[in-house]
């Protein structure tokens, strides 16, 4: 079975039911693998919500939560690729984890960032899967 990686755009956008969701959730076929980061990506996510819509705290962090119901499995990115890949493609070292994982596993990634749909892109152009 093909597995994705999926970024913590992708996430929020399910967790916190946003327009995007529908086609994220289309979009992620197989097993959903993510490097652990995700997880802290997402408390900042959260965090940012409940500091622009206090009033909707209950409703945060009730979705917050549904992140321990989402089949993902947890990877450590592989360390000493994540400058060069993050230098290649100018990218965040956070964002290099995605794609290592991606490039790594032959598997599609699911994001909502521009820039890493592109460097994805362009890697597959380069045959680097």
């Amino acid at each position: 079975m093909r597995a994705t990686v999926i970024d913590a755009s992708a996430i929020a956008a399910v967790l916190f039911d946003e327009p995007e969701a529908a086609p994220v959730v289309a979009s992620a076929k197989g097993k959903l693998i993510a490097p652990t980061l995700l997880r802290y990506e997402l408390a900042s996510v959260a965090t940012t919500k409940l500091i622009r819509h206090p009033q909707r705290k209950d409703e945060i962090l009730s979705r917050y939560r549904l992140l321990d119901k989402l089949a993902i499995e947890y990877v450590e990115p592989e360390w000493p690729d994540l400058p060069i890949i993050a230098r290649r493609w100018a990218l965040s070292a956070c964002d290099a984890a995605y794609l290592q994982l991606a490039l790594a596993n032959g598997a599609a990634l699911v994001t909502l960032d521009a820039r890493l749909a592109a460097a994805c892109d362009d890697a597959g152009a380069a045959g680097d899967r």
